[in-house]
């Protein structure tokens, strides 16, 4: 049978009216309709994201921003602080590029503290922090609430954080924690096909731009963004025009639900899933600290995750293994973007059958 729900952390399921929307007519990128395009889609993430900066889209997953961020705006060093596998990538696309930078990495599990990284901008040496909102990897959702407690101290300090399989799934308040370069991408909490990456940009993180100057060109945000002030909302490389028409009508889906009862039907899948994976095996990350879009779960029953997904996939499902290191020692189940709260108790249901749970 063709799977039908994918609960992995990404891609997502993608609602058949907003996959009809990619294959909306062509129009040309350089005309007054693309310009109005990408307008809407602007203003629509400002009010999801809670911010009034530049936001940029850029046709590259979400590591092509995260690449193109950490290149643009790093003077002097950058600090990442890794709490798993995509966090860490922050430092290797910093060192890939030549740039100066430390990392941070947390005991597998744990979140990355505001007092770490307090110890850290603390000495002066840092002008760059970047850190990852929501780790698929471990399943932390990191305290990005009381790290910006710590960050505004050091108001000379650019922040970068990897919102990408949370953007659409919690309520990220861009302009209240301060933060200054916030990516995310299509294909997790937002539900649509893989293939566009998005960022808001603040004028502080500009102004740190406007001091390096271009680095590159495709992925380079000064760049970026003086294209689309000159060329009112137009790119310098052609975007991918049927992601933004899925993006622009998937917008409106999310005002139509309005954001808050978003975020609490994610709450809800999120308690449904800890509470579930708590009593019939345990949550990898440390109490608390829990994502609202990825349960990590540890595999305690040595079940043969290769096996139950076959299964699975006969009822139209889809889970995912653990990640690198804690592939079969973990499973993880993704509840994001157009999931609801029935479609993890379907799945639940199905897994208690195959595995025999009680």
């Amino acid at each position: 049978m063709e799977i039908k729900k994918l609960f992995i952390p990404g891609p997502t399921y993608v609602h058949p009216e907003v996959l009809a929307k990619m294959s909306t007519p062509m129009i040309g990128h350089r005309t007054k309709e693309a310009s109005e395009l990408q307008r809407r889609i602007t203003q629509k993430l400002q009010s999801l994201m809670f911010t009034n900066n530049k936001i940029v889209l850029s046709t590259s997953s979400g590591t092509g921003l995260m690449e193109g961020a950490i290149r643009s705006v790093t003077l002097k060093k950058a600090i990442v602080f890794s709490v798993g596998a995509f966090g860490k990538r922050w430092y290797e696309l910093a060192k890939l590029n030549g740039l100066d930078a430390d990392l941070h990495e947390e005991e597998s599990g744990q979140p990355t503290m505001p007092e770490t990284v307090d110890s850290y901008l603390k000495t002066g040496k840092y002008d760059t922090v970047a850190i990852t909102h929501n780790e698929t990897s471990t399943g932390i959702m990191n305290p990005v609430e009381s790290i910006s407690t710590v960050m505004k101290k050091y108001p000379d300090v650019v922040w970068m954080i990897d919102c990408v399989s949370s953007l659409g799934g919690a309520k990220i308040e861009v302009d209240r924690l301060g933060v200054d370069i916030c990516i995310s991408s299509s294909q997790k909490a937002l539900a649509l096909p893989p293939g566009l990456a998005l960022a808001s940009v603040s004028q502080k993180a500009i102004d740190r731009m406007e001091k390096i100057g271009p680095r590159g060109y495709y992925l380079d945000f000064s760049t970026m963004l003086k294209f689309i002030d000159k060329k009112d909302h137009q790119y310098h490389c052609t975007p991918s025009l049927s992601h933004m028409f899925a993006l622009d009508f998937q917008l409106d889906r999310i005002e139509k639900e309005k954001a808050e009862n978003r975020f609490v039907r994610h709450i809800e899948m999120a308690e449904y899933m800890i509470n579930w994976a708590n009593h019939f095996f345990e949550v990898y990350c440390a109490p608390g600290f829990e994502s609202l879009t990825v349960t990590c779960i540890k595999n305690t029953r040595n079940i043969n995750i290769s096996d139950l997904n076959k299964q699975l996939a006969e009822k139209g499902m889809l889970i995912s293994n653990g990640y690198g290191e804690l592939k079969d020692k973990t499973f993880r189940i993704g509840h994001m973007g157009d999931l609801m709260p029935e479609d993890m108790e379907e799945l639940t249901s199905e897994m208690e059958k195959i595995l025999k749970l009680s």
